[in-house]
């Protein structure tokens, strides 16, 4: 029905910044909120930053000020941009939408992830 795709993950210093990138495609109707999550070894999954249809915003406290997530609506993507990273933001980082499909019914899907790598 929807497929995500995330891009932008990659191997970068401490202190630099990485962009995410996350399209969404499919039967479509609307998109309610739109998400990043990240996994690090040995660790439960997390909520990193939330942005919903009408714009606002949520962090996890270790990113704030950090991170900024936006969204296209035009386009179905979201975004992260993620600056000043540090060794502990090294993850797999994994878009997720809660996407209405054409048929009005509501359901959550997930990309399949992108490693972001941070040297310290």
């Amino acid at each position: 029905q929807v497929q995500l795709v995330e891009s932008g993950g990659g191997l970068v210093q401490a202190g630099g910044s990485l962009r995410l990138s996350c399209a969404a495609s499919g039967s479509i109707f609307s998109i309610n909120d739109m998400d990043w999550y990240r996994q690090a070894p040995g660790k439960e999954r997390e909520l990193v930053a939330r942005i919903t249809s009408g714009g606002s915003t949520k962090y996890a406290d270790s990113v704030k000020g950090r991170f900024t997530i936006s969204r296209d609506n035009a386009k179905n993507t979201v975004n992260l941009q993620m600056n000043n990273l540090k060794f502990e933001d090294t993850a797999v980082y994994y878009c997720r939408a809660v996407v209405v499909v054409t048929t009005r019914a509501q359901y959550d899907f997930w990309g399949r992830g992108t490693q972001v790598t941070v040297s310290s």
